[in-house]
């Protein structure tokens, strides 16, 4: 007997407009959007193999840095972990992970899946690590392979001293890997400068594109060591040497490693072109700003951000602690159900303790700090009232 086709299916497909200020993803430019109704292209035509060129010279400019091995892993920001830690990692590794929020130890996870001997060095709650427990946590385990996240958006906290972490590696002979889903575009990374080996981040946040493809660079050092690795990269997926010939980067004639997504490359391309007309430090200032407005704001409505240093606050997802006898998750729905608009609790260390609200790309603006410190006023003391009510 044949399976009848579901009915679900037989209705039109409904997307509501909603502004997205939690950690991500952000909202599309429309400009972005218009990109990806364009007609499909195969993914070794001549014209696809152009618009990853463009995207490539993009990502060097937005990382800073004159990396061949700069690229596209196509997947979500987890994918650019992913390939970072299974490229660079063999079994026995010393794998050292700064911990400042729920990223950390997820990529603690993926590394021991690796084969890595996974250590960790952790910053107090709410605050970033400083570089004496750094120094000390290398000191101590003379690691192979060093990961943090630059802004863990988790906790919303910002990881400073990565030029001084970069110099700490070369010391120990370390590989610097950093992730920056949540960070670029909110704070300054110069790849090269800092002398970091691995860096990746998502489409999705300060970059204003769809989700689904990882901008991901790798140094001529890390390169060097992956290509005397006494094993082949575990997966295949994410081998690096062979992702790199399909996207061009060293020289040799290009390869089919998997089918890209034409759609999601034209929507990243216009988003880096938007990104670059902006120019780099333009983005980073506007990100600051409008945090700058944020924080001011919240402390105008008696709210108190999570992170007590204002050095240890990343610009592009805020934290703010959820008041006494509050729930958040009515707060949440009440400025969905009213404005759509999307305001998120916290993750991992941070869950039932904060809000989360992100200012990146298209909704890093004033006008939008205005709107959501409005409407996050508003939920707070609707939801205090009914409770209240409910007392009586």
């Amino acid at each position: 007997m044949e399976v009848p086709p579901p009915l679900v299916l037989k209705r039109p497909l409904y997307v509501p407009s909603k502004t997205l200020m939690g950690p991500g993803p952000s909202n599309c430019s429309q400009r972005v959007l218009d990109a990806m109704s364009n007609p499909i292209l195969g993914h070794m035509h001549p014209e696809c193999l152009q618009i990853m060129d463009e995207v490539k010279e993009g990502i060097k400019y937005i990382f800073q840095t004159l990396n061949d091995a700069t690229m596209c892993i196509s997947g979500s920001g987890h994918s650019g972990m992913e390939a970072a830690l299974c490229n660079l990692i063999e079994e026995g590794d010393v794998v050292l992970l700064g911990i400042t929020g729920v990223w950390g130890h997820r990529a603690g996870d993926m590394a021991r899946r690796y084969g890595g001997d996974v250590r960790y060095v952790e910053a107090n709650f709410g605050r970033s690590l400083s570089l004496e427990e750094i120094k000390f946590a290398f000191d101590t385990h003379r690691p192979r392979v060093f990961f943090v996240a630059q802004g863990d958006s988790s906790t919303g906290i910002l990881q400073s001293h990565l030029r001084e972490i970069g110099e700490l590696c070369r010391q120990y002979e370390c590989l610097f890997v950093v992730d920056l889903v949540a960070s670029l575009g909110g704070t300054a990374f110069p790849m090269d400068e800092w002398k970091v080996d691995v860096a990746y981040t998502g489409s999705q946040k300060a970059l204003g594109g769809p989700a689904g493809l990882t901008p991901i660079s790798f140094s001529k050092r890390a390169l060097t060591h992956i290509k005397q690795r006494k094993t082949k990269s575990k997966v295949y997926y994410f081998d690096i040497l062979l992702i790199g010939q399909y996207w061009g980067c060293y020289g040799t004639p290009r390869i089919y490693h998997h089918t890209i997504s034409s759609t999601l490359l034209y929507g990243l391309r216009e988003s880096l072109a938007h990104f670059c007309a902006m120019g780099l430090g333009a983005v980073v200032r506007r990100h600051q700003e409008c945090s700058t407005r944020l924080q001011l704001g919240i402390e105008e409505l008696g709210l108190e951000m999570f992170i007590p240093r204002e050095e240890d606050r990343l610009p592009t997802v805020n934290t703010i602690k959820i008041p006494f006898g509050v729930d958040w998750k009515k707060v949440a729905d009440y400025a969905m159900r009213k404005y759509n608009l999307e305001i998120s609790g916290g993750l991992g260390p941070t869950v039932e303790h904060v809000f989360r609200i992100g200012l990146m790309g298209e909704n890093a603006t004033l006008e939008k700090v205005d709107m959501v410190l409005s409407i996050l006023h508003e939920a707070i003391q609707s939801i205090k009232l009914r409770s209240e009510r409910s007392k009586i």
